[in-house]
């Protein structure tokens, strides 16, 4: 059950709702639910259907695909305020899930029905275009990411990830392993890498932290 507060939180998170027609509004509020994922738990496995349009109040998630052998890709994280391009792209097509969603931390969704969503798409101007603008906006950060992949070398990458990660202190809370998931390389490789960068002072490596 819905309560006001979650309901004044998606609002706020997503100013867009404000600009419902009454009828809209009250279609929204009346289908949209709140689950919460705590961390490690799965939003997506591959192939899944798509039964919601997801919008990210608070946390985060990470999209990935993972190879034939055991390597874990990257595709992108949604934080709060943000919502999943291949949701959208499920949606809009019809199609499964092309990749796999994980919580990185104690996220907070609002989900609305795919029913929902296509009405809101047909009638409302207001959410088709926050969701069209959205999506091409997600889309280009895709591009951006294979080009990356294709031609950044791996210490690009890396010292590119370290920086998105930061907290406001400098400290990256994560491990080599995952490190190596987010730029698409090897535990071993990366824990070389930050070795020889701690050597030149560049970083220190503690459990868990860079």
């Amino acid at each position: 059950m819905q309560s006001a507060d979650q309901v004044e939180r998606w609002i706020e998170r997503f100013p867009l709702v404000r600009d419902f027609s009454a009828s809209h509004l009250q279609l929204a509020r009346g289908t949209v639910a709140f689950p919460i994922l705590e961390a490690g738990a799965i939003a997506y496995e591959l192939q899944d259907s798509c039964a919601n349009y997801l919008m990210c109040i608070d946390g985060r998630t990470r999209v990935f695909r993972m190879s034939e052998g055991g390597r874990e890709m990257l595709i992108y994280k949604v934080g709060a305020g943000g919502t999943c391009v291949l949701t959208t792209q499920c949606l809009l097509s019809g199609g499964g899930f092309p990749a796999q969603s994980v919580a990185e931390a104690r996220t907070e969704l609002a989900a609305l029905p795919s029913d929902t969503f296509r009405q809101l798409m047909r009638e409302s101007d207001a959410f088709r275009t926050f969701v069209l603008d959205d999506y091409t906006k997600l889309l280009s950060g895709m591009f951006d990411l294979v080009e990356e992949i294709a031609f950044a070398p791996l210490e690009q990458r890396l010292a590119r990830r370290l920086l998105v990660e930061a907290d406001v202190d400098g400290i990256v809370w994560k491990t080599h392993q995952q490190l190596a998931s987010d730029v698409g390389s090897v535990r071993e490789v990366v824990s070389r890498l930050l070795g020889e960068w701690a050597d030149e002072g560049l970083v220190e490596v503690r459990r868990g932290q860079v």
